[in-house]
């Protein structure tokens, strides 16, 4: 990030705009929503801006800015249209100690001004760093859709209402509160009686707060995909949002725990294999803690709870504690990583079951059926497997797989550092050596990429590496 957002507070401070052309207008009929001081300096002023000037709604200098016209302003625009002008007044706004922008000129200035969604005192500021203005509009334009116009009104009354909201203890109480306002019945107060019937139920929803009893503490199990944000359900996305702790798997990418409030306590409780862990009855142990205070706790699990997630473990903590829990599932590595491939996981004549088995177990290699697992279109989704590679390979060959039974590996599967390995049995260990994993992957036994991807991305006989930005 390289330009930090901030709300800058402009009211009754002087803001410059040099230059009073239609580049200068674009700028001000942005700047004419604030509270600021305004001055345009330029001459041949377009009509626009003498008309607002003879509205009182800014102050027009006929005349080029010059040394001292930027003393105690807040920020100077530079919108002459003419490089050598705005580098002058550019350097006339930095001695000053105002905030400079050159219109059209990322590199020199000290500020972008950003596409703006304004619900008036609710303002939402878009920024691409000056890359893709087209985007950042498009994005307004779909923001703008979704908010109604009524957001600024309820947002206003709200806000003379804080005060009285605050006898509410802070946390969870105050925040049900303000969600209950703001996600419904705030908005039809205000159709069916307008701005009197919303501070009634204002009055009524304050009322409710302060005599319900605390919300008891909830544990959400939540799947949270094999890691591309995109992927999380919309539950789970609304429980995250909502949630006071946050406990996590060491898989749970940023992208996804950035979902979380601000505020929220957030937890990495990862276990991993072969390496230090979290002890899973002090992750136990941290969730009733937790949840016994009253929060809403949201429990993220990489993939899907249910699949080698040891959720039953944490659910018997949790019935044991008497805390009410839910699951969301989420999507497993094996279906996220057959649809990077371009395949099902079962077909008709090829396999029509599928064995989701586990590569390690607690006091060492999983043990499965290998003569059935060996047979002949046979297809397995095998989870931690990377270290397993050369036993798993011997068991099956042992006991009749054949040498070139497909193998596909996808590391790190959805995610924009994803690999994927199509390989035989046979060279499974050294197609996985080779291709240097490192990160989480599953192998799906018995099944390779679709032909049509094969083929796009130039598969020889021998193992080939390549990417999902090659697909």
């Amino acid at each position: 990030m390289r330009h930090f957002p901030v709300f800058l507070n402009v009211a009754d401070r002087r803001v410059i705009v040099s230059g009073a052309g239609e580049c200068a207008i674009a700028k001000l009929r942005l700047l004419l929503k604030t509270e600021a001081n305004i001055f345009v300096y330029g001459t041949n002023a377009e009509t626009q801006v003498r008309v607002w000037s003879a509205e009182g709604k800014l102050t027009l200098v006929e005349r080029a800015l010059k040394a001292g016209d930027a003393d105690e302003a807040a920020m100077l625009y530079a919108a002459n249209e003419d490089d050598v002008e705005d580098a002058r007044v550019a350097q006339i706004g930095r001695d000053a100690g105002a905030l400079t922008n050159i219109v059209d000129n990322l590199e020199d200035s000290q500020f972008i001004t950003p596409a703006i969604v304004d619900r008036d005192p609710v303002t939402i500021a878009i920024g691409t760093e000056g890359a893709a203005p087209v985007l950042a509009r498009r994005i307004k334009a779909d923001i703008e859709s979704r908010l109604p116009a009524s957001l600024g009104i309820l947002a206003r009354i709200g806000q003379a209402f804080r005060g009285r909201a605050d006898m509410l203890p802070q946390g969870r109480i105050r925040r049900d509160f303000w969600s209950r306002y703001y996600e419904g019945a705030g908005d039809a107060a205000l159709q069916a009686g307008g701005e009197k019937a919303v501070n009634e139920t204002l009055n009524d929803l304050l009322t409710d707060a302060i005599e319900t009893r605390p919300r008891e503490g909830h544990v959400s199990l939540i799947g949270t995909g094999p890691g591309d944000p995109d992927l999380l359900t919309l539950k789970a996305r609304r429980l995250l949002h909502e949630a006071d702790v946050v406990l996590h798997d060491q898989l749970v990418p940023q992208a996804i725990l950035e979902l979380a409030r601000r505020e929220a306590i957030v937890i990495e409780v990862g276990k991993k294999g072969y390496g230090p862990s979290w002890k899973q009855e002090d992750i136990n142990a941290l969730m009733i803690k937790h949840a016994k205070k009253g929060a809403q706790i949201a429990r993220l699990k990489s993939g899907d709870p249910a699949i080698f997630g040891r959720l039953d473990e944490e659910l018997d903590a949790l019935d044991e504690a008497a805390i009410a829990f839910d699951i969301v599932p989420g999507i497993t590595s094996a279906s996220a990583a057959a649809a990077t491939i371009g395949i099902s996981l079962t077909r008709r004549g090829r396999n029509s079951s599928l064995r989701i088995i586990t590569g390690r177990e607690t006091q060492g290699f999983a043990e499965h059926e290998w003569r059935e697992l060996a047979k002949e279109g046979s297809a397995a989704a095998i989870y931690m497997g990377l270290r397993a590679a050369s036993f798993l390979r011997g068991r099956l060959l042992m006991h009749g797989a054949s040498a070139d039974t497909p193998v596909t590996a996808v590391e790190n599967v959805s995610r924009s550092n994803q690999k994927i390995i199509s390989t035989t049995l046979a060279e499974l260990p050294d197609a996985l050596n080779a291709a240097s994993i490192t990160g989480p992957a599953v192998l799906l036994y018995g099944l390779s990429p679709r032909d049509a991807v094969a083929a796009s991305t130039a598969l020889e006989t021998t193992p080939e590496l390549y990417t999902a930005g090659a697909l």
